[in-house]
């Protein structure tokens, strides 16, 4: 019975009964509030109703990003594969490559 518990989607399952056992008794204890007509409207700066004028671009964030993941994600499967694995390094390596020439030929 003991095993069984520490299997992970048990575990997972107790610590999301728990979590929300402690969320439900933690809202009794805060504070409730009242409910009026702007509750839920959205306030910032001290202006109701505004429009959000604002749209940011991530154009220019994704290279960066995709080399990070790539970089990334290569040097830890060639930093972590057995002694005489010679394969799967170097497929990764060529299709880092591949990734690399198609991230900075754009």
């Amino acid at each position: 019975m003991s095993s069984a518990l520490l299997l992970p989607p048990v575990t997972f399952l107790i610590f999301i009964v728990l979590g929300m056992v402690f969320s439900r008794i933690a809202a009794s204890w805060g504070a409730q509030g009242e409910d009026s007509p702007g509750k839920y409207e959205s306030y910032a700066c001290g202006q109701t109703g505004f429009a959000n004028r604002v749209t940011p671009d991530y154009s220019q964030f994704f290279p960066y990003a995709f080399f990070f993941t790539i970089m990334h994600v290569l040097v830890l499967i060639v930093a972590t594969v057995p002694a005489d694995t010679l394969t799967l390094p170097l497929l990764y390596i060529v299709a880092g490559i591949l990734a690399m020439i198609i991230l900075f030929r754009r």
